[in-house]
């Protein structure tokens, strides 16, 4: 067919095709009908390529026949056009369907991993293009297009996913040449006061990391896994209430340092996804930024020695806090109720500190004075051992 034809012919057949698409559509959005109109378009094209494709076919012998070739071409043509329009719907609610999938997975990729993985596709690809054209200059046969097409998709990927997945050592990196004496350097040193304090999912649930902060002893900003949260928000959920109060508790403590205490609050979005403890995902948060792990979790506390990870005990700092007592030492107590042990009595300090009295069973509900025979240190707290001061007395 000549090419002055070929125009003539499409813009019949898209004519034709637009005027039955009026008919049907009179009450529909303007983006669907665009849509739509842009689909049947397609099939209309195709239609017409197919045509060209089968008038080439020897037993239809249509090449030399002007009328019923046109006419041909024009049937095809309109045939797939209304295919594809009768179809159009199922693509459009297919493109609705994967635009939301692309929108919600985007929102979970951080805003900086998606600037930094698009400035390193662009890297790659300039790369793959500067690395490409000596193979066109070899005069060789498909050798340029094959060889481009390989260093485009391996250096567009590298470029891609190596800066997102490196992106805190290569901001570090940068940051550290151009800020070696700035506060940001002194807050990547492990041994610094102002390194970062990860919040693990039982202190925030204790409360008391708050009351600390607000006296000013952590220096330094408070990194907030987002995987911690997830774990709040799951306690939160929980149908046992004890473990719902709890969680909401740590979410109550959590707005509460934001909103009310002046301390640096940072929100850690990414995760682990190889390793599934979340105590495990926080020894390794540790370790990648050179911080140090807050808890009062005995377990976790320990682990994180064996694997050299500095770790801020909130119970330690209780303890050590607690007003210091020596053998020897005259206090005045009063007995709650009996002990483990035959006949012994127990009391408390304003603190919270147990008193075990020796022989005290008998004075349960007096305040007596007592005479301090040791002090047990524990990992769970401090423990003191007395005696009556009237038996200490008797015996003299």
């Amino acid at each position: 067919m000549p090419q002055k034809y070929f125009l003539k012919n499409i813009f019949v057949v898209i004519l034709i095709v637009y005027m039955v698409i009026n008919i049907y559509t009179g009450g529909e959005f303007m983006v669907d009908k665009i849509a739509k109109g842009v689909i049947t378009i397609i099939g209309v094209l195709i239609g017409y390529g197919i045509s060209i494709g089968l008038k080439a076919l020897p037993f239809l012998k249509l090449s030399n026949k002007g009328i019923l070739n046109i006419g041909f071409s024009i049937g095809v043509s309109i045939l797939f056009g209304i295919i594809f329009y009768s179809l159009s719907h199922k693509f459009i609610k297919g493109g609705k369907k994967a635009i939301s999938f692309l929108e919600v997975e985007l929102q979970k990729i951080p805003l900086s991993n998606i600037v930094v993985g698009s400035i390193g596709l662009i890297i790659g690809l300039v790369i793959a293009y500067l690395l490409s054209q000596p193979f066109y200059n070899l005069k060789v046969p498909y050798l340029g297009v094959v060889v481009s097409i390989i260093l485009y998709l391996i250096l567009g990927y590298l470029g891609a996913t190596v800066p997102t997945r490196k992106g805190e050592d290569i901001a570090n990196t940068v940051g550290g040449f151009f800020r070696r004496d700035t506060a940001t350097k002194e807050v990547l040193r492990s041994d610094c006061k102002f390194c970062p304090k990860i919040l693990d999912t039982s202190v925030i649930i204790d409360g008391r990391i708050a009351d600390i902060c607000k006296t000013e002893f952590i220096e330094g900003p408070l990194v907030i896994p987002q995987f911690v949260l997830e774990e709040l928000q799951h306690i939160a959920d929980s149908s046992d209430s004890l473990k719902r109060n709890r969680g909401r508790r740590g979410l109550d403590i959590l707005n509460k340092i934001q909103k009310e205490l002046d301390v640096e609050v940072i929100i850690y979005e990414k995760d682990f996804e190889d390793i599934q403890e979340v105590d495990s995902k926080l020894l390794k948060l540790a370790q990648k930024m050179n911080g140090k792990v807050l808890t009062n979790d005995y377990n976790l506390n320990k682990v994180a020695e064996v694997q050299g990870i500095d770790v801020l005990n909130i119970n330690e700092l209780a303890n050590a806090v607690k007003p210091v007592v020596i053998p020897g030492e005259e206090m005045t107590v009063q007995v709650i109720r009996d002990g483990k042990e035959a006949g012994q009595g127990l009391a408390y300090l304003d603190d919270g500190t147990m008193i075990v009295v020796e022989g005290g069973k008998k004075h349960i509900g007096d305040t007596i004075g007592v005479l301090v025979t040791s002090v047990l240190q524990t990992s769970a707290g401090r423990m003191i051992f007395a005696k009556p001061k009237s038996a200490v007395d008797k015996a003299v």
